[in-house]
């Protein structure tokens, strides 16, 4: 399903006494369940950067960052039904974009898998270089705007990826532990636990360059 059509709502206003940006993202889903479009506009609207540019420092791929975040809404879209206000909807949307970052992850490494599988089955050919897949980081200026930072973007990447979405969600996003147990789905004594090897190992990597 495309989304289009939500990316022009900006003018539509929720027929209430409060403008649609004043509105709680309970409110904003309420009214989205019952057919109001304006509202998963501005849901949109109010997530997209964030998203886009968690799932950025998820995959240091702004492309693939870009298509994700879409496929996020699209899931939280048609999911839209089952979403229950006992938690806070960015927990639940941001959920969603880990396991999709998540999942790319693991399609990566079984790509590089097959590529070196094909390096051994001819290696009595002539000798090939072996890349792996394209990482198109193309972030705009917003995202990343010093050298230093891309630094830390790649070295966040190269994290297990257990401790990839705990160290950004506390340390970039500025989450509380108790929502990232709550997206990662873990108890708080695990989630503090990933979070102080992250920072361990990213120190390891950064020492070189700071």
């Amino acid at each position: 399903m495309a989304l289009d059509k939500f990316e022009n709502l900006g003018a539509e206003v929720l027929q209430s006494a409060v403008p649609i940006e004043k509105l709680s993202d309970h409110q904003l889903i309420e009214a989205t369940k019952s057919g109001d479009e304006a509202a998963f506009g501005e849901i949109m609207r109010r997530y997209r950067s964030p998203i886009t540019n968690y799932i950025y420092r998820f995959l240091n791929d702004y492309e693939e960052a870009v298509d994700l975040a879409q496929e996020t809404f699209v899931r939280v879209y048609f999911a839209i039904e089952r979403y229950h206000t006992e938690y806070a909807f960015s927990t639940y949307i941001y959920r969603i974009a880990t396991n999709l970052a998540i999942s790319e992850i693991r399609k990566r490494k079984r790509r590089r898998l097959v590529s070196l599988t094909g390096l051994f089955q001819y290696a009595g050919e002539e000798a090939q270089d072996f890349n792996p897949p394209d990482e198109k980081s193309l972030p705009d200026e917003n995202l990343i705007e010093s050298e230093q930072s891309q630094t830390i973007a790649r070295a966040i990447a190269t994290l297990p990826e257990k401790y990839r979405a705990p160290i950004i969600l506390r340390d970039i996003e500025g989450r509380s532990y108790e929502e990232i147990a709550q997206i990662m789905e873990l108890g708080l004594g695990t989630t503090k636990s990933r979070i102080s090897r992250a920072r361990g190992l990213l120190r390891e990597k950064l020492q070189k360059y700071f």
